[in-house]
């Protein structure tokens, strides 16, 4: 199985990078045969989505996006990092869910991982499940991660006894990794079914 973790911060070296990385780490040594991907959005990688993604002539937008999309839908799931700003996901997150409508994204599961410097990092996960998965397709699993104080977690190879959230953090990463595993096997006869019809129904109600 091939894992994609996408990290939402635009910041360079940020907390949210910190997370994937450590993420990216666990997966490679939890999870059986794992090969993993990393999308990385500091600097924004991504120009603001337009119309000319769905037009004939190439534009600045589809010629960058074309860079991502092969190795984005080489994924069986992903992992989402998503730091919490001002109450929201960041802009060049929600932005790289605009890309993804050409079935990178579809029936693959996602575990969100919501982060705060302070007492936050529940409205990224609910803003995800509420409005990244219509036209995509993507499966959020019920299983999801929220660390508070992230700068005070995940800062070396085993847990700081002296920081209680640390230890749990680590376990609930790996459960909800072990969980993620076990809808990409399922979700991938999903795919093969060939029961989705995007010609027909391209667009999420």
């Amino acid at each position: 199985m091939k894992y994609g973790i996408i990290i939402g911060s635009h910041t360079n070296e940020s907390q949210s990078t910190k997370v994937g990385r450590y993420v990216e780490q666990q997966i490679k040594q939890q999870l059986a045969d794992a090969e993993t991907y990393v999308l990385n959005l500091q600097r924004n990688p991504l120009p603001l989505w337009d119309e000319s993604m769905w037009g004939a002539d190439e534009g600045e937008a589809k010629e960058v996006w074309e860079s991502y999309s092969a190795d984005v839908a080489s994924c069986d799931a992903f992992v989402v990092v998503s730091p919490e700003w001002s109450g929201m996901v960041p802009a060049g997150l929600k932005n790289f869910f605009l890309y993804c409508s050409s079935g990178e994204l579809e029936h693959k599961p996602a575990l969100i991982i919501g982060l705060s410097a302070t007492r936050g990092g529940t409205y990224p996960v609910a803003e995800l499940r509420m409005s990244s998965y219509k036209n995509t397709y993507l499966c959020y699993i019920p299983n999801h991660v929220i660390i508070q104080k992230v700068q005070d977690v995940l800062n070396g190879p085993q847990a700081d006894e002296s920081v209680k959230a640390d230890g749990y953090i680590r376990a609930r990463i790996d459960h909800s990794l072990k969980v993620l595993e076990q809808y990409a096997c399922g979700l991938q006869a999903v795919r093969e079914s060939g029961v989705e019809d995007r010609e027909h129904f391209p667009y999420g109600m």
